[in-house]
């Protein structure tokens, strides 16, 4: 255990001298792309012959559906794909034995299976992830929508409610940045990168692993390493999630939507300045979306805009802090 410990503390403080000096963004998001395909490729591996797993549908017309699937390949689309197209474009989320699931992760065992979609009697968990994943949009354009010589680093991804009016997450800029306010245009130039993304209907794809593989992917991020630590030790697996969208890795806290294409009505509303943090001048990126199934006409979209145009607030708690060495943290007292 102590062996283990050490060795943690020595590759978080190798990783954290290699964030210090950190390279081009394109190189970047090259070595994490790298990192994932190459864990992805791992776990594949480990499911050399196929056999075969029972999978119980659970849902409107479906009930007694069993489907023979593959373990440890098939994925809960792989399940829709077997039904109809109107399951396979509407579904968003899946509960795999009364558990959120991605619709892209693999299937390890025989399982009841449901899916879910935004016109559900209780549409809450297909609400959450889908708020979830606009965060990770928002994010991915924000790390994307500057020159390659400015750095951008999405600090954090608070969980807020859909009734807060607008999804967030925060952001720390290049400091050549500092002085920069976002104008009507700029919000403008990051929804249309949002909506690129997505028109091209891209895929979330999941991906479990070891906190020692999250690290390394994120070697050149100290906020990240942090956050990849705390999610780790709050998992009783003790294992994080990565998902990648086209080029893009994140970690993400909890299951994410099927693909970029269920989002329609999405917009950046606003990019406040939160004030100087523990990792340079924090910035709150805030914005507004609906789904596909679930349109709004223009005036209400509207209201809706202007709610989301105001500032979100959070407990303080919940910021983001440096990492503390560990030889700071003091010995334990004996009574």
């Amino acid at each position: 255990m102590a062996t283990r410990t050490m060795r943690q503390i020595l590759q978080r403080r190798c990783s954290s001298s290699r964030a210090a000096v950190r390279p081009p963004a394109a190189e970047v998001l090259e070595q994490r792309n790298a990192v994932f395909s190459r864990e992805q490729a791992r776990q594949r591996a480990l499911y050399p012959r196929i056999e075969k797993i029972e999978v119980t549908m659970i849902g409107p017309a479906l009930e007694g559906t069993l489907l023979i699937m593959n373990k440890g390949i098939s994925t809960p689309l792989s399940c829709a794909r077997h039904l109809t197209e109107h399951h396979v474009m509407n579904s968003a989320l899946a509960l795999v034995d009364g558990v959120p699931w991605s619709l892209h992760q693999p299937l390890t065992d025989s399982c009841s299976l449901s899916l879910l979609t935004f016109k559900d009697h209780d549409p809450t968990l297909v609400n959450e992830a889908y708020w979830r994943s606009c965060t990770a949009l928002l994010g991915q354009v924000l790390q994307t929508a500057f020159k390659d010589d400015f750095t951008v680093e999405v600090i954090s991804t608070p969980e807020v409610p859909v009734t807060s009016g607008a999804f967030c997450c925060d952001v720390v800029l290049d400091p050549q940045l500092d002085s920069w306010t976002a104008c009507e245009e700029s919000l403008r130039s990051l929804t249309r990168g949002a909506q690129q993304l997505i028109h091209k209907d891209l895929p979330w794809e999941p991906l479990e692993v070891l906190p020692s593989v999250a690290l390394e992917a994120f070697s050149h991020s100290r906020c990240k390493q942090e956050e990849v630590e705390q999610t780790a030790a709050q998992n009783p697996k003790g294992t994080v999630t990565l998902y990648r969208c086209g080029d893009h890795v994140l970690l993400s806290s909890g299951p994410l939507v099927a693909r970029t294409g269920l989002s329609f009505q999405y917009e950046v509303t606003a990019l406040h300045t939160l004030g100087q943090g523990p990792w340079g001048l924090h910035r709150r990126a805030q914005g507004l979306s609906l789904p596909l199934q679930l349109l709004a006409h223009h005036t209400v979209w509207r209201k809706l805009k202007w709610r989301a145009e105001k500032l979100v607030e959070m407990p303080k708690q919940e910021a983001a802090t440096p990492p503390t060495p560990a030889a700071s943290t003091p010995p334990p007292t004996t009574q």
